[in-house]
């Protein structure tokens, strides 16, 4: 575009390497600034008008983005995986990389990545710490039983999550270390810290105005909770950015890696390619929502019937579950068994 100025930008946590170039590839300007938001302000202002920015999407760049965007005449975030396969090269620093990015941008080949609204980052950000909450408590709800049976303590594992029985089975535990039953008494208060605090996070999101008539609409499908609602709406946000269902099963990691050459293809394990978190979540569910739903109960026997495995069956279910998802977020209507989404 003539007329324009290119800024790629380089971001660290503490400096940020960038690069100003002309339409014709010419250098009008390089150097680093520190990552304050007051720096960011000098430099930005004192940009030649129009520019349009370019940056590789890591942790700080959210907060990055959100800042400069009123400055620039459009800016963009590139797909991390995508940048590493076409900038490699026998020289690598953050001079080279700020004018890599500003070419890419320059010549229409930046590999842009989807970025959400401040507001749907915000909601997901708490969603995936609710999850680390919760990986926090089945470690500590582990590390409880554990420690009893390192001492050869007797009890019965069902009631042990009961906080009446656990009281007791300390009290009673008089030949087991004080120090095991304190750690254990420890460990078990933590779990339960742990699992206050992720349900209040998972209460705030189902209620919030943005996502509580579409967590509704996507719980109709039979076999999705709260969980897998709330996590396909905040890490998928715009469905409509998926022209077909193939490619938002290939979002969600649900298709295997393709080698093909000379004619020959070969099939790898699931894509590495993907979005981790809604591929933990469908592959979760997928094994629990046949239970409910006998339509993803069929499709489950129909790829054990024709010699799936167990987990590749698991795997059919989990894109089979993508297509109602997508249909009923893409639609808006609640989800009817009498559809035929295949």
């Amino acid at each position: 575009m003539k007329g324009y100025h290119y800024v790629g930008m380089d971001v660290h946590k503490k400096v940020i390497a960038y690069c100003v170039k002309e339409a014709d590839g010419g250098i009008l300007s390089e150097g680093k600034i520190p990552a304050t938001r007051g720096d960011l302000h000098s430099w930005a202002v004192g940009l030649p008008r129009p520019w349009i920015g370019a940056m590789e999407a890591t942790l700080f760049t959210g907060w990055i983005y959100d800042f400069l965007l009123p400055y620039a005449d459009e800016l963009k975030v590139g797909h991390s995986y995508m940048l590493k396969a076409i900038s490699q090269s026998k020289k690598k620093n953050d001079r080279v990389d700020a004018r890599k990015l500003a070419d890419a941008i320059r010549c229409d080949w930046f590999p842009q990545a989807y970025m959400p609204a401040p507001e749907i980052r915000e909601l997901r950000a708490a969603l995936r710490y609710r999850n680390l909450l919760l990986r926090e408590e089945v470690r500590m709800k582990n590390k409880t039983s554990g420690l009893l049976m390192e001492a050869g303590a007797e009890y019965e594992a069902d009631k042990l999550r009961g906080k009446k029985y656990f009281s007791e089975l300390l009290d009673r535990l008089d030949y087991v270390p004080e120090s095991i039953r304190e750690m254990a008494a420890a460990s078990r208060e933590s779990a339960e810290y742990f699992h206050r605090a992720q349900k209040r996070i998972v209460d705030a999101l189902v209620k919030t105005p943005e996502l509580s008539k579409r967590v509704c609409r996507l719980m109709s499908i039979p076999g999705v909770g709260e969980i897998t609602a709330l996590t396909w709406a905040l890490e998928i946000d715009n469905p409509h950015r998926f022209s077909n269902r193939k490619k938002a099963v290939s979002y969600c990691g649900l298709c295997s890696k393709e080698d093909e050459s000379a004619g020959k293809t070969r099939r790898g394990p699931l894509s590495k390619q993907r979005n981790k978190h809604l591929q933990t979540t469908l592959v979760e569910a997928a094994k629990l929502a046949p239970r409910w739903n006998p339509q993803l109960a069929a499709a489950r026997q129909k790829a054990i019937d024709r010699g799936a495995k167990k987990n590749e069956a698991t795997i059919e279910v989990a894109r089979k579950l993508v297509a109602y998802l997508l249909y009923v977020d893409k639609t808006g209507n609640t989800f009817s068994l009498k559809e035929n989404l295949n």
